[in-house]
């Protein structure tokens, strides 16, 4: 009898499911209030489950799009440093390249011809006088002696100072002075009258060469152009100095005295020619000869 009303409650129980089963599988438009409230229950407590876990993921992905960001910035930087250096490169090279080509131009000038022009590279400034003198590549075994005149494709930049084996020391017209001089021409243009001085040294106020004329009833404008006597015998005549920017008297009005842009830039030389004087005088003796 156990074993009988044990199977039977089994049976009933099974009925007792499998119609709750099927009343809740079943198309309804309306659900009992129980079913309401557990799903309600179960919502409420979802949604409070996921808001910590959607705010830990939202978070996260926060910090990951940050990090990518910072990444990408570190490699744009990068990018943008290694383009302005490129840039900055081939300015250089650029104007390099430029300079050379003038160098070229300027040695393949008539005037010239007469002369040993011995190229050279700048080396190295002085630190102790930084914007006055410079060293160049070429010394006394490439022919370079002191006071040989240095140019440039625009014009002459100074003088040889000291020479050594190697590479020599060069004296800018910024660093000029009495002790300096270099005797000049003026060149008026179509005037056939002849204008001449002396570059007495370097205004560093103006920054500009100083210009004493010889005689003070010249006409001398700005404008006018200031080239090398030859006089002296250390410089050879005709290099290009600079262009005459103001003119006044001197503080007693006894000479004329004016300013002198140089032709050539100071502050960045890359690449110069040595002029060798002694050329001109073999070449100059070398015609007398033969006439």
């Amino acid at each position: 009898m156990f074993q009988k009303k044990k199977l039977f409650m089994i049976l009933i129980s099974l009925i007792i499911l499998v119609g709750l089963i099927g009343f809740s599988v079943r198309e309804r438009t309306n659900v009992t209030m129980v079913e309401k409230f557990i799903h309600d229950s179960v919502g409420w407590i979802q949604e409070i489950v996921n808001m910590p876990v959607s705010a830990v993921m939202t978070f996260s992905e926060n910090i990951q799009d940050i990090r990518n960001v910072y990444e990408e910035n570190q490699r744009l930087k990068s990018n943008l440093e290694n383009l302005r250096q490129l840039e900055y490169k081939n300015q250089e090279l650029s104007q390099e390249m430029e300079e050379l080509e003038a160098i070229l131009d300027k040695s393949e000038t008539d005037f010239l011809q007469n002369f040993d022009a011995i190229q050279a590279s700048v080396i190295a400034r002085s630190k102790e006088q930084w914007f006055q003198q410079i060293t160049i590549n070429k010394g006394t075994d490439d022919g370079i002696q002191k006071n040989m005149a240095v140019i440039t494709g625009q014009g002459m930049i100074g003088k040889v100072q000291t020479t050594s084996p190697f590479s020599s020391t060069v004296l800018l017209l910024n660093g000029f002075d009495n002790s300096n001089r270099i005797s000049v021409n003026v060149d008026q243009g179509d005037s056939n009258q002849d204008m001449s001085g002396f570059i007495l040294g370097y205004n560093e106020e103006r920054e500009l060469l100083e210009l004493e004329l010889n005689e003070n009833d010249q006409q001398v404008e700005a404008g006018h152009m200031v080239f090398s006597s030859g006089l002296g015998g250390m410089f050879p005549k005709g290099l290009e100095i600079g262009e005459i920017q103001e003119v006044s008297e001197d503080q007693y009005d006894l000479a004329q005295v004016a300013l002198v842009e140089p032709s050539a830039d100071l502050e960045d030389v890359q690449h110069v020619m040595v002029i060798d004087r002694a050329a001109d005088t073999v070449n100059t003796t070398t015609e007398e000869e033969e006439e």
